[in-house]
């Protein structure tokens, strides 16, 4: 199954840090002009470009691969206990408003003969949310990864978020949150498995 939905944007830039998104600085200052801000006054001046290089960074996923971000990081093993690792931060960018919305992440597996390097969860997790997202298709997206990675015994990908397109504005509801989860293999088919995770993260949820 693909991790992608859509094909990365296409780029002859690299997105390191201090790089600008051609063209972004511009529309900036056509924003702050649209919305009643005087784009020269002091205090906006340099907004533009420190806008193009935030976006740099934000948007940075669409540059990466799956087999860019995790390299070497697949190992033979031949453990099949359960592997889970919590509390990934992640940010992301709203797609309906460009808000920010952020959380955790927690993502399981049961080995079958491979596993991952631990470091590379957090990995996938920054190469799926630093786009224009939802929370649904990244709690897929991190699911699929790990299952097209290793083809273990299942997976598991549960997200929580907050989101400020909700809290800033609309309804504006500041203690909400939002709960996604993916199953793959034996948790979405052995509910005995399917609990054993959710007790091992349930005391990690916001407000538990």
């Amino acid at each position: 199954m693909s991790t992608e939905p859509h094909s990365p944007v296409p780029s002859a830039r690299s997105r390191e840090d201090g790089q600008e998104v051609p063209g972004l600085s511009g529309l900036t200052r056509d924003w702050l002009s649209a919305i009643g801000e005087d784009p020269e006054r002091e205090g906006l001046e340099r907004t533009p470009h420190r806008v193009a290089k935030a976006w740099s960074y934000l948007t940075s996923g669409y540059e990466q691969t799956l087999q860019s971000v995790v390299g070497e990081g697949v190992f033979a093993s031949e453990g099949s206990e359960m592997v889970i690792v919590k509390d990934i931060e992640f940010y992301s960018m709203c797609e309906h408003h460009m808000l920010p919305f952020y959380g955790r992440a927690h993502v399981a597996y049961i080995p079958e003969g491979r596993i991952l390097g631990l470091s590379k969860f957090a990995r996938i997790v920054d190469l799926y949310s630093r786009r224009l997202q939802v929370q649904e298709r990244i709690t897929t997206q991190i699911a699929d990864a790990v299952q097209d990675l290793l083809a273990p015994q299942g997976v598991a990908v549960l997200m929580e978020g907050v989101h400020l397109c909700m809290a800033m504005r609309g309804v504006q509801k500041q203690n909400s949150s939002t709960t996604t989860s993916a199953m793959r293999g034996l948790f979405r088919s052995d509910a005995r498995t399917r609990a054993e995770f959710m007790s091992a993260v349930q005391g990690t949820l916001r407000g538990r």
